[in-house]
């Protein structure tokens, strides 16, 4: 019997190869594998002797040969297979144990150059995976050292078994198809035009209990992208709670996501995805109590995120409402005393929250429907206010201007027909998901009550009628904030006029359907 092994990934070789020597495998290897093996004073040949030809062009070139691919691919059941082997000299090859050279690792790096990564573009060992995963009937694949105990623990009986390899070879593919994903993305460049033939590299950092409904499974996965610069919810770490679920990740990420812009400390509350409570303050504690009045009932049960560390006093305040998550750079010591006490609750720390996002690249968005995929680029727009125009008589105060621009950033985090009612930049009532933007408009302004009186209100789309403008002003909302853009905006824009409102058109839109 005989083994490839050929690694990037050096962890674990060592004591795999002891056990292949043990159960009678002869070692074949390469390069840098080779020497670790050498100096450990195990028996192995290197592939330059195997093959006959010298490892070539600083080690570009060193497996791609037929007596590597020939011993990998012969087929021990075709009699002309085995007899081309016994005619050319040719040892079958009955286990191959290869990762990739470092890639993600290498353009992660800031100062990684253009010539350093495509260095880090391996060649041969993909070839060799994918020959090994093509004759799973007869060569086993190892990956990646996760795999090593249950091979080093097969060995007694013989190895894997059929059904074992040919998973093993499926992973192989899956493996080497992440990391040519990860390279096209490289070579692409952010900003590039979308491509004709396009994938997703992910890789599973847990499986969950199920997916949105009991009946569903679900896993989660990492993505992999050259784009991605900045913290995701699963970066982040649990200090407490029970295990999180599917949707907790869904909401807590719409959490996160609904902060992320924003500088001054601020607090979402999340249901269904949706922010239910939005607030900025000086302090933190302020801002928490203004997001939860944006509405007690819906946050009930809700997903919290802030962008500054949990102080003793708001954990004092948060802990006497029901909630499944919370997610902070970080936890006092008296936050997370306190907060341990409820077992239920999960406690997720993400440094990066600290830190004001706006205009981050990040990877395509991807809407799965029947049958395919719809790709979009990431809605990072940074909006700037000297884009804006006024299109009333009267001009926003300062005031107004805060709430109109908080209003505008909460509103591209809720569904669409989006709206917005906020003031002292903290919502007081959303409607959002609804037909039409009418309905929207009624949601909001009942829930923000009475409070919508010298308030400001954002549509996350054009309003194409003036009815909505018209509730909105019945309600007592004193200042809008939206795209523009209908052939009724002269009729929505004298609606405004006549109550003595003011308007603003930002010429952009922020739909999230």
């Amino acid at each position: 019997m005989r083994a490839l092994l050929s690694v990037s990934d050096k962890r674990g070789l060592v004591d795999l190869a002891q056990a292949l020597t043990d159960h009678g495998y002869e070692l074949i290897s390469t390069g840098g594998s080779h020497r670790v093996l050498v100096d450990a004073g195990l028996a192995v040949t290197a592939v330059a002797d195997v093959t006959g030809f010298p490892e070539i062009m600083d080690g570009r070139v060193k497996t791609l040969h037929p007596a590597i691919h020939g011993g990998l691919l012969a087929r021990r059941d075709v009699p002309g297979d085995l007899a081309t082997l016994s005619e050319l000299g040719i040892v079958p090859i009955d286990l191959v144990v290869s990762n990739l050279y470092p890639f993600a690792a290498t353009i992660t790096a800031p100062e990684t150059t253009l010539a350093e990564a495509v260095e880090q573009i391996d060649i041969g060992g993909p070839a060799m995976i994918r020959a090994a995963a093509k004759n799973f009937a007869a060569v086993t694949i190892i990956t990646s050292p996760d795999d090593y105990p249950d091979l080093i623990a097969s060995l007694s009986a013989g190895g894997f078994d059929t059904s074992r390899r040919r998973d093993l070879g499926a992973r192989a593919f899956a493996h080497v198809a992440a990391y040519d994903t990860l390279v096209a993305d490289y070579l692409r460049g952010p900003g590039s035009p979308l491509p004709v033939e396009w994938s997703v590299a992910g890789r599973k950092t847990q499986d969950l209990r199920y997916g949105e409904n009991p009946h569903q499974r679900a896993a989660a996965y990492r993505r992999w992208s050259p784009t991605t610069s900045t913290p995701g919810i699963l970066d982040a770490r649990q200090l407490s709670g029970k295990e999180l679920s599917f949707n907790n990740l869904l909401d807590a990420d719409a959490a996160i996501n609904a902060i992320g812009r924003f500088a001054e400390p601020a607090v979402s509350i999340i249901k269904h995805t949706i922010p239910c409570g939005l607030a900025v303050r000086s302090r933190l504690v302020d801002s928490y109590e203004a997001a939860l009045a944006g509405d007690p009932v819906s946050a009930f049960g809700g997903i919290v995120a802030m962008n500054r560390q949990l102080d003793d006093e708001t954990a004092a305040i948060l802990s006497r409402t029901f909630f499944e998550v919370i997610v902070a750079p970080s936890f006092s010591d008296g936050a997370l005393a306190r907060l341990k006490r409820k077992s239920n609750l999960r406690l997720l720390e993400l440094a990066g929250l600290a830190t004001a996002s706006d205009g981050v690249m990040r990877p395509l968005d991807i809407r799965p429907i029947s049958g395919g995929l719809l790709v979009q680029d990431s809605d990072t727009l940074a909006d700037a206010r000297d884009a804006w125009r006024v299109v009333t008589r009267r001009q926003p105060t300062e005031a107004e201007w805060a709430d109109l621009t908080f209003a505008w950033e909460a509103a591209r985090h809720i569904k669409s027909n989006a709206i917005v009612i906020a003031q002292g930049q903290a919502i007081l009532g959303m409607g959002s998901g609804q037909p039409n933007r009418l309905e929207s408009v009624g949601i909001a302004s009942r829930r923000a009550g009475a409070r919508a009186a010298g308030a400001s209100l954002a549509s996350d789309a054009f309003f194409p009628f003036a009815d909505g403008v018209e509730l909105a002003l019945a309600a007592g909302v004193v200042a809008i904030i939206q795209p523009g853009g209908s052939v009724r905006d002269d009729e929505v824009i004298a609606a405004a006029d006549a109550a003595g409102a003011t308007m603003v058109f930002t010429g952009t839109r922020h739909f999230r359907h």
